[in-house]
């Protein structure tokens, strides 16, 4: 039989969100390759699941591919989880992926938690069409440049930044959009404190200022019009 690659989605940040799926595959596997020891072995004991884990990240995912391509080469089952969510989006694995394919093992997408499908159920925004931007580059002349080139994209845009970036961005929006363009800040979703933040770039701004606000969200922008 071939070796199988199972493409694990895991919660986003309430437990519960696991799929039985995920759960019967996590707990059959031969071994795990994560992102991070340390969220991975919070997560996997919140299931009382215990198996080997291998690293793969940002760090060393070039190098690691290939050590990886090997192990899974002589396993039944081998698991590819992230730090939370769906693999692969915005997250290290796709060269390992790429790799497994080429050399004819059997690569199986486990569907679960996903952050951008969850801001935009929730935005309230009719999204039969959307542009998914993900992260821009964190250097200033660059991100001005994505944020102009985007400004053209007359769409649903949806845009993703880490927590300490959130004030950061609004400005940046704020001053390319206009303080009066259309968003939504789905803010620490699916866990206890998560918020929908609707209205203006401008009063979206003002409430993480004044709240500071520094947790993991998503951000959508209506440049429809």
């Amino acid at each position: 039989m071939k070796p199988k690659l199972y493409i694990v989605s895991t919660p986003i940040g309430n437990y519960e969100d696991i799929t039985l799926r995920a759960l019967k595959i996590l707990r059959g596997c031969d071994f795990i390759i994560c992102e991070e020891y340390r969220e991975a072995n919070r997560l996997l004991s919140e299931y009382d699941i215990k198996k080997e884990l291998y690293s793969l990240n940002e760090h060393n995912e070039e190098e690691n591919s290939y050590t990886l391509l090997e192990k899974i080469r002589q396993a039944e089952s081998v698991a590819l989880i992230s730090d939370c969510g769906t693999p692969l989006f915005s997250d290290p694995g796709t060269l390992l992926v790429q790799l497994a394919i080429k050399n004819g093992i059997e690569v199986i997408p486990v569907p679960g938690s996903n952050s951008l499908m969850a801001a935009l159920v929730g935005s309230g925004f009719d999204f039969k069409k959307f542009y998914y931007a993900g992260w821009i580059s964190p250097k200033k002349d660059l991100r001005r440049r994505d944020l102009m080139r985007l400004k053209e994209i007359k769409e649903l845009i949806v845009l993703m930044e880490t927590p300490y970036r959130l004030v950061k961005i609004l400005e940046d929006v704020t001053m390319h959009f206009g303080s009066s363009k259309q968003v939504v800040l789905a803010y620490n979703l699916t866990q206890k404190d998560e918020e929908f933040i609707r209205g203006t770039a401008g009063e979206a701004l003002n409430v993480a200022k004044s709240r500071n606000l520094k947790g993991e969200f998503v951000l959508i922008i209506d440049n429809r019009r």
